[in-house]
């Protein structure tokens, strides 16, 4: 969908015109060609300075333990090591915690999970300083006092163990509603974590100036949060520590946070010996130190009519958080406020928990709480269907959102830009889903082995920060008198193409070719007090600032241009690479000249706030979103029934981008949103033994899709959309809300478990991920007549559930 925009800037006045339709244009990213030649500048490939030293980690044995007594001597006298750091070196405060001081750099005293950092080795080299840290596994060197470790999520709630006070959002009657339903419904479910497995792995690299003053290069979703981090580790003032990231080789909300940890200890290291220490965690380190996307157990009950409409619900989300706080309120947040996913609920009570567990302390992951909170309602509208005999569609249709009325959230936001509805109807018609679901039946009675699955799920996502004031950014342009242009904002680059829009909007606010415009690092000694390039909003919010800057200079050049050729600034045009001003055609770097010999001023600052949105925090009600972003997908699968192998045969994406600055890249997120999120759900299983070691640390034993796990036929469209919100140029937030469209893979592969059984209303109970060994527990539990939900029947109120309504609903799918 290459359309090209016109223009809509609201530009202030005197601040001339533009008609270059460079937005809206499918452009390569703006490192692609560095990517391709291996030149790409990640941290570990910069150039090393005379004196570098290398860090590595000595690691907890023990899931909860009393440290007892350290004897690191040993690893002092280890070849190559210069110095060996533990809690007690750190001169400022031992912390690393984005919210609360609840996750020190260093154990001091008490290991909370099997793999927290205890000491620091830093040696002469990566390998000296990696051997020297394993010598923390023999006995002598560090004495524990075992203490009960609490591992999975149900555990730490059945003991009331919370990071954060329980979050509770209660709207109507919902005990009510369900007592006097037709039909009531309750059941449990579980999802597993996800490993982030971003490419280039934790990294950061310190460099010691003068003054006590650091310059740290770190892969790092927030910049800010690093520099302030190190501040207070070191005891100095913010204004003496430079964070500066260029780019990251992926980040997936895993460097929002977590990074501190190892831009804490090189600058440790690098303060105390004033000398630069990089700090590169090995892969399976890595796996062990850091968390993960929160796994979630679930209980639910909801009451529901004949065709399927929800008349109350309750569910409990427990989260596994791990051993700190880190970001898992904002999740559990996220969570609650995502439970509803498309549909209206009238009558709801939401229980979000933050488990407390002896595991690594679980962070932001792609979504951040919205796939755990949407994902339990699909399945539970995939059981309503199956219960009642309909398609699952169907009941989705039902309980869809409305424009006029049932359009306001559990939490009080009403939802002004509903699209879902002619969004799915088109996803409907383009993927042939009637004819596919009635031939996929018909191919399911011939075929005794391999069964075939088909499953349609929709998505609204909300986009901004649950938290207000990070709803804000900065950005400087730098015009220079060749005419190029510099800019520089506060969103980090992780391959997501972020600073390929921000040149792509500047260039189109001053007219210019995009090569005339360049994005430099993301640097705290230029733009203050960031947030983390998070919540989908990277674009949002930086594309506005520098939006806001380039129009400063625009509104300068055009008063300047109209007093040297005539004509009011209004009608001053800005295009391909020229100024037009009363009948004149001026070179923009001609204009650009002279204006610096005029003393105009060529470069700005811009800033940008989202407006209207708003959230109390105790009360769980607000406008917690600016806009929401919708999408639908379908998923066919094919299942093996004697070995659980599956599978994705076809998927047809439909996604709500907005007016789309880069249609190429977003057309990119989308596709890698949906085969990360179908990872999450199928193959990417993280397993903790019982001494609460996770034993899927490294590529060979967790696995992630590969391109064969990629369906044949892969058919993704944007939808033809304009934001109802003014967001740069009327786009909308791409980076999370694709990833919730695999749970149609997830269900699909549910309906073909459910295809080996006979009987009606089955449920197959499949555990997400669903691995091949889930998948045949599951096919075994269906022959065993196992169900994952129980069904009530109130027989005052409910008619007789039909069998085979499931085939006769399936036309009303079109409508």
């Amino acid at each position: 969908m290459n359309q090209q925009h016109e223009a809509f800037i609201d530009a202030p006045a005197g601040a001339g015109k533009l008609a270059t339709p460079s937005i809206g244009v499918g452009r390569p990213h703006e490192s692609a060609v560095l990517h391709v030649a291996g030149e790409a500048t990640y941290t570990d490939d910069i150039v090393e300075l005379q004196g570098t030293l290398h860090a590595a980690l000595g690691l907890s044995r023990y899931a909860h333990a009393k440290i007892v007594s350290m004897d690191l001597e040993r690893v002092r006298r280890a070849p190559g090591v210069i110095a060996v750091y533990t809690a007690a070196d750190i001169p400022g405060l031992n912390d690393c915690g984005p919210v609360f001081h609840d996750d020190p750099v260093l154990a001091d005293g008490l290991v909370q999970f099997l793999g927290q950092p205890v000491f620091a080795v830093i040696a002469e080299t990566h390998e000296l300083a990696r051997r020297a840290a394993q010598l923390a596994r023999q006995d002598d060197v560090i004495r524990y006092e075992p203490l009960e470790a609490v591992l999975t999520a149900r555990e730490a709630h059945a003991r009331r163990q919370y990071v954060v006070p329980p979050l509770h959002l209660r709207r109507g009657e919902p005990d009510r509603k369900i007592a006097e339903a037709p039909y009531r419904l309750r059941g449990e479910f579980e999802v597993g974590g996800q490993e982030q497995f971003y490419i280039e792995g934790q990294i950061a690299y310190a460099l010691p100036k003068e003054g006590d003053s650091l310059h740290v290069w770190s892969s790092t979703q927030h910049p800010s949060e690093m520099q302030h981090v190190i501040a207070h580790l070191l005891d100095l003032p913010s204004h003496a520590v430079l964070v500066e990231c260029r780019r990251m080789g992926g980040g997936f909300g895993g460097k929002e946070s977590q990074s501190a940890l190892f831009a804490s200890v090189a600058a440790l290291a690098a303060h105390k010996l004033h000398r630069p220490v990089k700090l590169r965690a090995d892969r399976d380190d890595d796996f062990m130190i850091t968390g993960k996307r929160h796994d979630a157990s679930y209980r639910y009950e909801v009451g529901f009519d004949s065709q399927g409409r929800l008349l109350g619900a309750t569910v409990e989300i427990a989260l596994r958080a791990g051993f700190s706080a880190d970001l898992s309120g904002a999740v559990a947040t996220r969570a609650l406020c995502h439970f509803d996913n498309a549909y209206f609920l009238s009558d709801v009570d939401i229980l979000s928990l933050a488990c407390k567990t002896n595991t690594q302390s679980n962070t932001a992951f792609r979504g951040f709480g919205g796939p755990q909170g949407a994902l339990v309602m699909e399945v539970i509208l995939d059981a309503v269907a199956r219960k009642l005999g309909h398609d699952p569609l169907a009941v989705r249709r039902a309980n869809y959102y409305g424009t006029q009325d049932r359009n306001v959230t559990p939490y009080g936001q009403l939802v002004e830009d509903n699209v879902i509805g002619p969004l799915t109807d088109e996803l409907v018609a383009s993927s042939e889903y009637i004819a596919r679901r009635a031939e996929i039946a018909e191919s399911n009675e011939r075929s005794p082995i391999l069964k075939r699955g088909l499953a349609l799920t929709p998505v609204k996502f909300g986009i901004s920060f649950n938290v207000p004031h990070l709803n804000q950014a900065g950005a400087l342009v730098h015009v220079y008198r060749d005419g190029s242009v510099l800019v520089n904002h506060g969103g980090t680059e992780m391959g997501q193409g972020l600073n390929t829009k921000v040149a792509q909007v500047v260039a189109y606010v001053l007219g210019l070719d995009l090569l005339r415009v360049r994005v430099t690092a993301t640097d705290t000694s230029k733009i203050a007090n960031t947030s983390a390039t998070a919540a989908s909003t990277g674009s949002d919010l930086n594309g506005k600032a520098a939006e806001a800057a380039a129009l400063k200079i625009r509104g300068r050049l055009a008063e300047f241009a109209a007093k040297q050729y005539g004509g009011t600034p209004e009608a001053i045009e800005f295009r391909d690479g020229a100024v037009h001003a009363n009948g004149h055609e001026i070179a923009f770097r001609t204009l650009i000249e002279a204006a610096y010999l005029a003393r105009v001023q060529l470069w700005s600052d811009g800033f940008y706030s989202t407006p209207k949105v708003h959230w109390d925090s105790k009360t769980l009600t607000g406008s917690p979103f600016y806009y929401f972003a919708y999408g639908a997908a379908l998923s066919e699968v094919v299942i093996d029934t004697l070995t659980g192998e599956w599978k994705l045969l076809r998927a047809d994406v439909l996604y709500d981008a907005g007016r789309s600055i880069n249609p190429a890249i977003d057309l990119g997120q989308v596709e890698g949103a949906f085969i990360q999120g179908m990872g999450w759900l199928t193959t990417e299983e993280l397993w903790w033994n019982r001494e609460g070691r996770l034993m899927t640390h490294a590529p060979s034993t967790y696995k992630i899709p590969a391109i064969s796990d990629c369906p044949e036929a892969f058919h993704v469209k944007l939808f033809d959309n304009e934001n109802v919100e003014p967001s740069v140029f009327r786009s909308k937030a791409v980076g999370e809300p694709p990833l919730l469209l695999p749970f149609s893979v997830f269900l699909a592969i549910r309906d073909a478990v459910a295809a080996t059984s006979s009987e009606p209303g089955c449920v197959p109970p499949l555990r997400a991920p669903a691995t091949p060994e889930a998948i045949l527990d599951a096919i075994e539990a269906v022959a065993a007549g196992a169900s994952a939900v129980e069904l009530d029947v109130n027989a005052l109120a409910a008619p007789a559930l039909v069998e085979g309504a499931f085939m006769a609903t399936i036309d009303t799918a079109g409508r």
